[in-house]
This record gives structure tokens, sequence and C-alpha cells, in this order.
């Protein structure tokens, strides 16, 4: 019998759903689901290894690797020819707004409520 998969913590959804080019109709769509788009978020924005990514998610590092690289293909893919990129679905927990901050991350609501810090 498999092992039950772990829902990833994600500390914030995506403010923008998708991305591509302007002028195309018709154009073919690539999905990155939003535990993706989180691990792009944490090492190449905000500098994290992948050791560090894995444990603010709640996965294990192998399945960060895998999913990084998952995801840089995706990227590559529609920069290169032209693709739609749409970020939903996958199977994540949102870390809890109301407490004021992320536990996992510590990452702290901004003085006007709105947003994280």
């Amino acid at each position: 019998m498999a092992r039950p998969r772990k829902r990833r913590r994600v500390c914030g959804m995506p403010a923008f759903k998708s991305f591509g080019p302007l002028d195309v109709r018709d154009v073919e769509e690539v999905t990155l689901t939003v535990e993706e788009y989180e691990v792009i978020r944490l090492i190449d924005l905000e500098k994290l290894d992948q050791h560090a990514c894995a444990e603010r998610m709640g996965v294990g590092r192998s399945t960060i690797q895998r999913m990084y690289e998952e995801a840089r293909e995706k990227i590559a893919d529609c920069l290169v020819n032209g693709k739609l990129l749409r970020i939903e679905g996958g199977d994540y927990v949102v870390c809890s707004p109301d407490k004021g901050y992320c536990s996992p991350c510590y990452r702290r609501r901004n003085r006007a409520g709105r947003g994280w810090e």
C-alpha cells in the first residue's frame, strides 16, 4: 500500500494567476501548481536552499528537488515557446493568517493587515 501524500504548506497564494504573451489568441497553456509556485518563490526569490525550503513546506528535500525541477521546466517551456502559464491546483494547505504570523516561516502580517512582510 502506498504511503499517504503529505499536504504541502504554502504561506500565501500568488497575486497573479496567469502569465503569457499579450497579443496571441488560442495559445497553449501550461499549469504550474501552487506548491511549485511556492518552491520557486522560496528558492529563487527568498534564496533558501532546498533543505530549508523543505522544512518550511513540511516535506522531504527530495520532494522539493523534484518539484523545483518540474517547475523550472514548465516556466522555461512557457518563456521559450510563448505559452500561457497558469498557476492553480495542487494539494496544499495555506498558513493561517488569523494568527498574525505563519509559524513555519515566521512571516508577519504588515501593519495595515493586508499581505505579508
